[in-house]
């Protein structure tokens, strides 16, 4: 069911925990299978220096948390806000249909966190 960049991600997640400096926090939820996703980011100068991620969730979910993470370090917040779900699949090298919602719960928690830091700044 899932590629082996999926499967490396789950069980080697990177960037995982609350990231305890985080200057901006998104959730994200999904109620039709219970995955939730929460980003923690730390942002100076508008750009994501660090992120990290709590997830309850299944493989997708926590694959997705952690490469998400991956791909919005380094950035600056209009990049991350840009980041779509597909980009996040394309970098798992593909995801089965029924864990798309997976995907989208990564940017909907990313565009959050921005949201957040946004209105505290």
């Amino acid at each position: 069911m899932y590629n082996e960049k999926i499967l490396n991600e789950f069980k080697n997640p990177q960037n995982m925990g609350e990231l305890k400096d985080a200057n901006a926090i998104g959730t994200a939820g999904n109620a039709k299978c219970g995955d939730i996703l929460q980003i923690f980011l730390k942002i100076e100068d508008d750009i994501i220096v660090d992120a990290s991620f709590k997830t309850f969730g299944c493989v997708a979910a926590i694959a997705s948390s952690s490469i998400a993470t991956k791909m919005v370090i380094g950035k600056n917040i209009d990049e991350a806000l840009n980041l779509k779900n597909s980009e996040v699949v394309e970098e798992l090298e593909g995801m089965p249909p029924q864990k798309i919602h997976c995907s989208v719960l990564a940017e909907e928690a990313i565009k959050k966190a921005v949201e957040d830091y946004k209105n505290k700044n």
